[in-house]
Parts: C-alpha cells; structure tokens; sequence
C-alpha cells in the first residue's frame, strides 16, 4: 500500500513538471536565426552616453554586446549581472545599477535570456536607488 501511495505521488510530479516543461517551452521568448542590426543606447545622468549599432547574428542581446566589448559583470544564480556597461561601472555603494528596457519599455528577463530580432532598439540607463 506504502509503495502504490509513493509510486502515485512520483507519477503526479512527473506529470507536473511535464507540464510546466511544456507551459515554458511554447511561451518561452522566440529568437531569430540570421544576421540582425540592433541599437543600444547607454544613458548616464539622464543624458544619451553613446549609440551603438550592432550587426550581428548572436540570438541573444548578451552575446551581441558581448561581441562589442560593451558590457562586463558576474554570472549569478538569477543569471549575468550586468557590472559595467560602455566603460562606465555602476557603484553598488551608492545604489548604482544598470536597468535594461527595449523601446523604453520595462523587461522581464536580463541579457542573458533576452532574444533579439532585426530592428530591435534597447537601452541600458544606469539607475540610481533599489
């Protein structure tokens, strides 16, 4: 009896992670295959620092900025944390941090796990306050 309760509770999580394996995969960020050119714009006490244009074929934004040297920082659990960005490093000591938004909108994922597309344009704005 002990073993049929234990095999049944083994099958529901099978099934549960099956499940949520399949939520991810169909609404999971798309990348695009090819040759892409992309914008980021680095922002610094409100003002526009430089614009980049970027060509390249990475699917992901970290690789793209990877690839121009623009960004440096540290892998953590949630993923990379973005340190430094066009040369200039946020100070933690004085709530310094780099927020990343696309066509000045908010997004949910870093770098690492943000898909990029052909025309995209992002911004990187260092942020000051928790």
């Amino acid at each position: 009896m002990k073993n049929k309760k234990t095999l049944l509770g083994v099958g529901i999580l099978v099934v549960a992670v099956a499940a949520l394996l399949a939520v991810y995969w169909f609404t999971r960020p798309q990348t695009e295959e090819g040759v892409k050119q992309i914008t980021v714009q680095v922002y610094t006490d409100g003002q526009m620092l430089r614009k980049h244009e970027i060509r390249t074929t990475e699917e992901y934004l970290r690789g793209a900025l990877e690839q121009e040297g623009l960004i440096a920082g540290e892998e953590q659990s949630a993923g990379f944390y973005v340190q430094t960005v066009d040369g200039v490093t946020a100070d933690e000591s004085q709530e310094e941090w780099w927020c990343l938004t696309k066509g000045g909108e908010s997004l949910t994922t870093g770098v690492d796990a943000t898909p990029i597309a052909d025309g995209d344009t992002f911004e990187l704005t260092l942020t000051v306050g928790w």
